[in-house]
């Protein structure tokens, strides 16, 4: 049985961070009908196609205009591996996969003694220390299958780049990288065993077999010799041992002889610091490979265990990369949380402030008898309740991955309502607002609601700047329609104070507000990630003291609510 759950994560590109869970067939583009919506302009509406099948995952380049690339070669069609990176335009997807195939895990189970002894049938030890000279003189004249360094040096590489392949998670990275290695070595089975920093016992964390079991029987065990381990652990040398059937230190009733275990090589994973633990491979049974020289002849040769000693290092400092990975993230992932916490403790005491001074009047009001107080009261109260709400509102939509509401709108219709909802917020304000309609605009598919509140932000920012201008406000809002480039566009003008230079770069990041306790710091930021999902941009124009514009610009779109029978988005493009 094979459990498989399959995601692409954007790692580069405007919507670095979005995850999409794999489902059946999925197509993938800008378009706002695809399952898996890339915010890239220069990714087709329609660019690709990933299906599942008895094979795997598999990805087809839909005839994109800049052809869809997986590690760094362009594709027509191909299955993906855990890992993988997808380039489709500017952005970079990781494709991650967890797969479960219980036919091929294995029960490793520790045996034997915990000491070294006299009796073990250790025949070689090799270290860093040991030189090419001792190593040639201790070979087997019978050993077959000597490695070249061309093998070496491809081996190495082989191993190097699956060490360094993005992984979702440490047992991931150990399968990928023992799979390379049993076909290196040709053993039957191997384990990766790494030492708990809690408690100092050595525990499996990634184990195969060759040799799949048969379907609808349960996981095979595998022995793994304790003594051998120990020893590994202890010395830091990597050991090739044989013949346990003459090891007296395994019990024939219940160790490792019942395995049919022939050789074995253990190797240690030894960190920048310290060891972190060993990776062991067996073979049980050698004349199934080496044929009629069998009984003379070792398969696991000495250059076998100097190759796995190196492999076990780079294994090592990969496994160290990975934890510090994780730790990097879980100390971002924190840093973040706090600063969300701080940020919105910040401004829901303020809003609290101001819901506790309008209920101070109001109840001041009833005990006076006195209306006018009750209402000024009120119109406070009303106030910040509306000022909570637009938080929620915006975290919600900030926070969460959604996918826009699409539905045929006019633009001048869902702008005029903005401003219309605007107008008593700017009187109050001392503020003019304007609104000129642009003329012959086509009706588009877009968010309506997701639009109006992009728009609704950036206006009432702009209001918000105006406030410095002594009763001279005035914001201008004006929307066109770019018929070259077919997109549809907002502008927002105000004369305030405009943006320093040094703030251009940080308005859009959410919690960085220029207006002190009066802002939030999200709105900007909620607007331009609802432009992001309309493969959108939102652009900034201002000098100190000479205001600022906001030009909010998406594709112009007519897409139906349709698909064809074969899965691929059917499209009415403008001429």
């Amino acid at each position: 049985m094979t459990d498989n759950l399959a995601t692409l994560l954007v790692i580069e590109g405007t919507a670095q961070g979005a995850r999409f869970e794999l489902n059946g067939e999925m197509l993938i583009g800008r378009g706002t009908r695809n399952q898996i919506r890339i915010l890239d302009t220069e990714a087709s509406r329609v660019h690709a196609r990933i299906s599942h099948d008895e094979n795997g995952w598999r990805l087809e380049d839909l005839g994109s205009s800049n052809g869809t690339i997986v590690n760094g070669e362009l594709i027509q069609s191909r299955y993906l591996e855990s890992g993988d990176q997808i380039q489709l335009g500017s952005s970079i997807l990781l494709f991650a996969e967890s797969k479960r195939d219980e036919s091929s895990l294995l029960d490793v189970d520790l045996v034997g003694g915990s000491s070294f002894d006299d009796h073990s049938q250790i025949i070689q030890t090799y270290s860093p220390q040991t030189t090419v000279k001792e190593v040639e003189s201790s070979r087997d004249p019978f050993a077959v299958g000597h490695l070249q360094p061309n093998d070496i040096l491809r081996i190495m590489g082989n191993i190097a780049e699956q060490a360094v392949r993005p992984s979702i998670t440490l047992s991931e990275l150990l399968g990928r990288v023992l799979r390379m290695v049993l076909q290196l070595v040709r053993a039957d089975r191997g384990c990766i065993l790494l030492l708990d920093p809690d408690t100092g016992k050595i525990v499996p964390q990634a184990s195969i077999s060759s040799n799949q079991s048969a379907a609808g029987t349960p996981p095979a065990r595998m022995p793994v010799s304790k003594t051998i381990v120990d020893y590994v652990l202890r010395t830091g040398q990597a050991v090739r041992t044989t013949d346990p059937l003459h090891d007296t230190r395994f019990d024939p009733g219940n160790s490792i002889l019942q395995a049919g275990v022939q050789e074995a090589i253990c190797v240690p994973l030894q960190g920048r610091l310290k060891l972190l633990g060993a990776i062991y491979l067996d073979l049980t049974d050698s004349k199934s490979i080496l044929g009629s020289r069998g009984n003379k002849a070792q398969h696991l040769t000495d250059e076998q265990l100097q190759l796995m000693t190196a492999v076990g290092k780079q294994c090592a400092l990969a496994i160290e990369n990975f934890q510090y990975q994780s730790s990097l993230v879980d100390a971002e992932r924190l840093a973040a949380i706090g600063q969300t916490i701080a940020g919105l403790s910040h401004h829901i005491k303020n809003i609290l402030q101001g819901v506790r001074g309008g209920s101070y009047l109001i109840d001041l009001g009833l005990k006076q008898g006195d209306n006018d107080l009750i209402l000024k009261g009120w119109k406070l109260v009303e106030k910040n309740q509306d000022k909570i709400y637009h938080l929620v509102m915006d975290m919600l939509t900030y926070s969460k991955e959604r996918k826009p509401s699409i539905e045929m709108s006019a633009l001048n219709d869902v702008v005029g309502d903005v401003v219309e909802l605007m107008e008593s917020y700017a009187k109050e304000s001392q503020a003019e607002l304007i609104f000129i309609p642009g003329e012959d605009i086509p009706d588009s598919s877009f968010d309506p609601e997701a639009i109006h509140r992009a728009v609704l932000n950036i206006i009432s920012n702009a209001i918000d700047a105006t406030q410095q201008t002594e009763g001279d406000g005035k914001v201008i809002v004006a929307t066109r329609f770019d018929n070259q480039l077919k997109r549809l566009i907002v502008e927002v003008t105000d004369n305030g104070p405009g943006i320093p230079d040094e703030l251009k770069s940080k308005i859009f990041k959410v919690f960085e507000s220029t207006k002190g306790s009066r802002g939030t710091g999200i709105g900007l930021a909620v607007s331009l990630k609802i432009l992001q999902e309309h493969s959108g941009d939102i652009q900034v124009e201002s000098e100190p003291e000479h205001g600022a514009k906001f030009i909010l610009h998406w594709p112009y779109s007519s897409e139906v609510n349709q698909t064809s029978a074969s899965g691929t988005l059917v499209e009415n493009k403008p001429n």
